[in-house]
This record gives structure tokens, C-alpha cells and sequence, in this order.
């Protein structure tokens, strides 16, 4: 009897609907091979916005033969042409030239920051909430607009891990009937600082020190506290990048957040403020900060491997895009709170979330470089019914976002690259420059004119024409904020005060971790007194793991008290789906496939993902037949599943010291453990109780595993992490 257990495909396997390759190299020539089922190209668009109504795969190789740039078919790609075998080689040789001039050239600027993404395409289903607060076509009932998502951290470099303590990005880009629309937010809803003008301040202070060029996507050095405990209104983001919010355990268990209020305008030209929210569907799950240590040396491609692996298994990721909405008002103020700080967010239980659609990412790149390295983001990428606030950071970012790109992608035609052209007809009068890959047409590039018969015309608001909302400016010019952006304490405080123990004690050990590594002990001091004044306990705590004497708070801080926020909380009664998590089954020659077989069922039936962990690769012998193994003893790690069910059936003292390690380091960051039968020897051979929170050991395969997912949709065992 053999299993029917199908392994999951890991990125770096080929898909199931690839023709697998052959021992001896193939001679027959063939047209390329089709992309797989899970990838998918921009759609085929002119750089004028026409649909050309072919497919995506249309601007992929094309032909069975090897070619240069031009067009040429080659005989040979492994000699240069040379004066002889044993001769110098010649300057004419123009396929060498061509070749080495394009590997010379195949690398662009890396972004200065949210340089390390991956990304996905999907779709975007309004559901109509939000058609009666804004005209932008893309949001009224049933309307469904393809979108690109990008992921990012903002401090590593290209090459840098996924997982480290760090801000990530979350950039949607909406190829809507009427334009593109960016929506460039992150996981974190509010930001370090108040004013762009800082910005360059804030991300020299975090990058890498440069005289020695480290530490690489880390925080935690001098330069970034020195910085952070000069600049108060830095402390409420500096919080939330201590706490687990920093250590996302995957992309697509991540909020995202727009962070500046934005402005609606209905087609009656009404108008209200919204902040924008992403709402994961899996639930908003972090890993421990050993376990993101760990993942870091094991697999620093971890999260971008597991956004490619669930969309390529049809576990599609989604989000909820919801809205906080705050009447317009003169003051921009709501229930006390500027809507103009980028450093402050609205409660939830102030001003709830209205879910207007639904995001749903459904297939991977079919190029990293062509798409996610070149697509670009840019806040002023705004369609009818939706514009700007005057948030001084997100007006120093409209200029930002547009400037960058003629750096990183060579000139001002960005828009053209395929991943960026827009789903929209496109008369723009601009002309030239850099990749111009249009061809314009007629005589007269301006307006008004004659030769060209008056085209482009002027659009009215009939016709969705983008109308900029009239707001009444005056007043002196001044480098200066209002007095509300002066409070940097009570938002800091609550969001503190809103989480429970157990995350409030991992903001704890991620100062104390992070400030430990200050070589200035005036720094820790500064940043300490900024804590105790935030919170005492919080302070003083930090103080005790640093060594210090715990100080007094500052002096002539008027701090007001906001009740907590459940809704920051990720650690919460509820259960969270087990959709898409990832559950370690341990098995080998003893395991009965029968036990096997139901577990992997049952898995499968809650959506989750059974993932075979076998003493060796390929099929494995076992009780009653042989199964397939997608992972071994010895490459499995504990960072790679949510949950682990045992069926090894080896007594304590035969217990495989790798299957021991994989299982003390799971129960160690919190993971619920099932052992069927005699497998609960594993389990005592790593020194846990059976009877302990979140261990579930018992005779029957299904009833395990039932529990064990149970236990699953609360994330981690939070009782035992409270112990630890």
C-alpha cells in the first residue's frame, strides 16, 4: 500500500504542471516551455495604456532558437571568437560584446529603503461600502481591479533576511479603469516622525553606521537611539517596532495601514477623511525574536518563500480593505486627536473599520527583476474621488516617491515598464527622454493646438476627470507645527497599556535586547527616562536588563489617559482560521501509514498545509506501505511550522537527536505539539511533560490532530510562553 500524500511544492522545487526535466540534455529543439499555473505576467498593455489584446507570455522568449538581442540565431554560446584555439580573442566578436554589455548592466540602484521585497499579483472586489463617500469608480459595488502588492523591510539591503525587528512595507497598486492608484503603507500604523524634512534623518540614524557600513536591518545601534531618544515623537512607532508587530511570522498574516488620512470625495462633492486598513483573513500572527533570529541564519528568504509556496499551493492570501472615516472638518481633529500626525492613530473602539472590498493575491511573478524590482509606488498616484490631506510627511513624500524613481530606473518614463502601465488610456504630451518605448503620433505635444485637431482635450467632471478638492490656504510662512502635533507620551502609553502580558513582556525584552547593544551608556540612560515617563513598569523593567538605576520621569510632560485599545492586540480570545499554516507531520519507518494518512486528511480538510517530515528524502518505507517524504530530519526546522504532530514510534533512548532539537525548539517559541501513541516518547526524550499547556498525546491519529488545530487557531500556546 502506498500513500497518496502529494508533497507541497517549497520555492525551491518546480510547480506540479511543469514537465519534469530529463536525465540527458534535450537536442530536440522546442518552443519555450509555458509558465507555470501559479505565475502571471502584467497584462499586455501598449505604453499608452491599450489593451493589445495578447497574452502576458507574449513578451517572454519567444522561439526555439537561440538568438542575439537583434534577432540573430547562434551556433555557439560557450566560445568567443578568437585568432586561433590558442589566440587572443577578437574585438569583432559582437555576440561576446552584446553579452558581457548586458551582464554588465543587469543591476539597477536598490531602493535607499524597502529595499528587500517580494511581491504578488492578485485582485481587489469592492463590495460598495465606500460608493457613497467617494466617486473612484473602483470601489462601487462589484467592481473587480487587478493589483500588484509589494512586501518590503525598510532598513536591509537587497540581500539582507527577511525577518528581521523592522517596519515592513505593504504597497498595493490598483490598475483601475480610471488610472493607477497606489495605496504605499506599512504594517505599522503610524510613523516615526511628523515632517518629511526628517526623513533622511531617521533612515541615516537606522541604517548601517557608516564607518564600519554595520550592523545590516538592524535597529539596534547607536546611531538609531541616539536618534529616536532625541526626537520624542519617534517613541509611539519605536514601540510598535519593540513589540511583536516588528516580527511578522509571514506576509500574509500582516496588517497594513495607510498611516496618513486621506480625503474622499463623493459625487455629490461632499467630502470626509479615511485612514485605510488592511485586514489579514489568517489573522495577525509574529514570530518570537529567537525564532526570527533562527529563521534568519536558516532561511533568510523565509517570508518570501512562504507567500510564493501558498500562492503556488492555492492558499491564496487575503485581506479585508477597510476604512476609519472622520467627518471633514476645519479643525481635522477627531475626538481630540490631529488626523494630520502621522505619528497618532484612531482607536478602533473610537471610530471603527468599515470593510469596503476584499484583496485576494492569486499568482506569483513571472519575473522578480521585471516586476518587483521595477514596479514603482508613488503616493500621488491618486484617481477621481480620492486625494490628499496637508500631512507634512505625506507631502514631502509626493515629491519623494516621483524623484526616486528617475535614479533607480533611468529616466521619466517609468510608467511604461510593463508592471507599471497603467489600465487606462494614456495622452499625456510627454515626450523623449530615457526607454521612451511609446511612439507619439502627430504634430503638437502641448495645448491648446490646431494641427493635432485640439487633441488631448480638457476632461470634465462628466467624463471622471481628477478635480483637486478647494481647501481655504492662509496664513504666515513659517517652519513650525501646530501645538497638537506636541504631545508624543499618551499615544505611546495606551498602546502599551492595550497589550497583554505576555506581548507587553516581549516590548520589554526587545528594548532591553536592542539597547544592550548601545555602546554609549549616556544613549540607554536618555532612551530609559523616555520609558519610565511612557510607562513605569515599562521603564523600570528595561532599566533592571540594562543594569540601571531607574530615573525619573520627564519633568512638565502633560500625558493624557486613554483608555486601552483591545483592538492593537494580537494575542486575543478568539481563533484565528488555520487556512494556509503550515503543520509538521514527523514519521519514519515505524510510523503505520493509516495514522499517516489521517492526519494528512485531516490537515488538509481545515485548509491547513501537512508538510512530511521523513528520515530521508523521496519515499520511505514505513508500516503497511511507504510515504513521501517533503522534508527530512535532517534540513526540517522548527521555524518552518506552526504546529508539529508526531508519529515516530522510536523509544526515548533511539529518539533521533535532530526530531529532539526540532521539537524542544517548537515547544520553546510556543507551538502546539501532538504525539500519536508511543510517539509521546519523543516528547518525554525532549524533556516535556505530556500534560503540559498546548501538548496533546493520545492514541488516535484524527482526534490529535483535531486538537492540535485547534490549538493552532490561537496562534501559539500563550500559557507556556507566559512560563518561559
Amino acid at each position: 500500500m502506498t500513500s497518496n500524500h502529494k508533497p507541497h511544492v517549497e520555492a525551491h522545487e518546480k510547480p506540479l504542471d511543469v514537465p519534469a526535466p530529463s536525465v540527458e540534455e534535450p537536442t530536440t529543439p522546442r518552443e519555450p516551455l509555458p509558465a507555470p499555473g501559479d505565475q502571471l505576467a502584467p497584462q499586455m498593455r501598449t505604453a499608452t495604456g491599450v489593451d493589445a489584446g495578447r497574452p502576458p507570455s507574449d513578451r517572454a522568449q519567444q522561439g526555439p532558437w537561440l538568438t542575439t538581442a537583434q534577432g540573430l540565431r547562434l551556433r555557439d554560446t560557450d566560445h568567443s571568437l578568437k585568432a586561433g584555439r590558442r589566440g587572443p580573442t577578437l574585438l569583432q566578436d559582437h555576440h561576446l560584446r552584446e553579452k558581457i554589455m548586458h551582464f554588465d548592466h543587469e543591476r539597477i540602484p536598490e531602493r535607499v529603503v524597502h529595499a528587500r521585497g517580494a511581491g504578488a499579483h492578485g485582485r481587489f472586489t469592492s463590495n460598495g461600502a465606500a460608493s457613497t463617500l467617494t466617486r473612484a469608480e473602483f470601489l462601487k459595488p462589484g467592481v473587480e481591479t487587478p493589483v500588484f502588492v509589494r512586501f518590503s523591510t525598510v532598513l536591509g539591503s537587497r540581500g539582507s533576511a527577511d525577518t528581521p525587528r523592522d517596519t515592513r512595507g505593504f504597497a498595493t497598486k490598483f490598475y483601475t479603469s480610471e488610472g493607477v492608484y497606489d495605496l504605499v503603507g506599512n504594517n505599522i500604523p503610524v510613523f516615526f516622525i511628523q515632517d518629511g524634512i526628517k526623513f533622511p534623518d531617521i533612515i541615516h540614524a537606522g541604517k548601517p553606521e557608516p564607518d564600519r557600513e554595520i550592523p545590516q536591518a538592524a535597529s539596534a545601534h547607536d546611531t538609531f537611539w541616539d536618534f529616536v531618544s532625541l526626537h520624542t515623537e519617534a517613541q509611539h512607532h519605536t514601540l510598535w517596532n519593540m513589540s511583536d508587530r516588528a516580527l511578522p511570522l509571514s506576509l500574509r498574516t500582516m496588517e497594513g495601514f495607510g498611516i496618513h488620512t486621506f480625503r474622499f470625495i463623493a459625487e455629490d462633492g461632499s467630502t470626509s477623511l479615511v485612514k485605510f486598513h488592511w485586514k489579514p483573513k489568517a489573522g495577525v500572527h509574529s514570530q518570537l525574536w529567537e525564532e526570527a533570529q533562527l529563521t534568519a541564519g536558516k532561511d533568510p528568504d523565509f517570508q518570501r518563500r512562504d507567500l510564493a509556496d501558498a500562492i503556488q499551493n492555492g492558499a491564496f492570501p487575503e485581506w479585508d480593505l477597510g476604512i476609519q472615516v472622520f467627518p471633514d472638518n476645519e479643525e481635522q481633529m477627531f475626538e481630540g486627536i490631529d488626523l494630520l500626525d502621522p505619528t497618532k492613530l484612531v482607536p478602533e473602539e473610537l471610530a471603527p473599520v468599515e470593510i469596503i472590498g476584499t484583496m485576494v493575491l492569486d499568482a506569483n511573478p513571472t519575473n522578480y527583476f521585471a516586476e518587483t524590482e521595477q514596479v514603482a509606488f508613488h503616493p500621488g498616484h491618486l484617481v477621481p474621488g480620492i486625494d490628499v490631506t496637508n500631512d507634512p510627511l505625506l507631502q514631502a513624500r509626493l515629491f519623494s516617491y516621483l524623484d526616486t524613481q528617475i535614479t533607480r530606473l533611468g529616466g521619466p518614463n517609468f510608467s511604461q515598464i510593463p508592471i507599471n502601465r497603467p489600465h487606462a488610456p494614456i495622452n499625456d504630451m510627454l515626450r523623449d527622454g530615457f526607454h521612451q518605448d511609446a511612439v507619439p503620433a502627430g504634430k503638437a505635444p502641448y495645448r491648446p493646438n490646431s494641427l493635432d485637431g485640439g487633441c488631448p482635450f480638457k476632461a470634465g467632471e462628466d467624463v471622471s476627470a481628477f478635480i483637486d478638492h478647494p481647501q481655504v490656504v492662509e496664513g504666515s510662512m513659517v517652519r513650525e507645527h501646530s501645538a497638537s502635533f506636541d504631545d508624543h507620551f499618551s499615544q505611546p502609553r495606551m498602546f502599551f497599556r492595550s497589550l497583554t502580558p505576555v506581548e507587553q513582556d516581549h516590548v520589554i525584552g526587545g528594548y532591553a535586547f536592542e539597547l544592550s547593544k548601545v555602546t554609549w551608556p549616556q544613549i540607554r540612560e536618555r532612551q530609559v527616562k523616555l520609558l519610565v515617563t511612557i510607562d513605569e513598569h515599562l521603564g523600570t523593567e528595561v532599566a533592571k536588563r540594562l543594569g540601571l538605576e531607574v530615573p525619573t520621569p520627564l519633568e512638565d510632560v502633560e500625558i493624557v489617559e486613554m483608555p486601552p485599545s483591545p483592538a492593537l492586540r494580537q494575542v486575543r480570545e478568539e481563533a484565528y482560521p488555520v487556512a494556509g499554516r503550515r503543520v509538521g507531520i514527523l514519521a519514519d519507518g515505524a510510523t503505520s501509514l493509516t495514522d499517516l494518512e489521517a492526519v494528512v486528511d485531516t490537515v488538509t480538510q481545515a485548509g491547513a498545509m501537512p508538510l512530511v517530515v521523513g528520515p530521508h528524502a523521496g519515499r520511505v518505507e514505513c508500516a503497511g506501505g511507504d510515504f513521501s517524504a517533503d522534508k527530512t530530519f535532517f534540513s526540517a526546522s522548527s521555524i518552518e511550522f506552526d504546529a508539529l504532530v508526531l508519529l515516530s514510534s522510536f523509544g526515548p533512548a533511539e529518539v533521533d537527536p535532530r526530531v529532539q532539537l526540532l521539537v524542544e525548539e517548537a515547544y520553546r517559541h510556543g507551538k502546539p505539539l501532538g504525539a500519536v501513541g508511543q510517539a509521546g516518547d519523543v516528547v518525554e526524550a525532549a524533556g516535556i511533560a505530556g500534560e503540559d499547556a498546548g501538548i496533546v498525546v493520545a492514541p488516535e491519529a484524527t482526534g490529535v490532530t483535531e486538537q492540535v488545530l485547534e490549538l493552532l487557531g490561537h496562534h501559539r500556546v500563550w500559557e507556556r510562553l507566559a512560563r518561559i
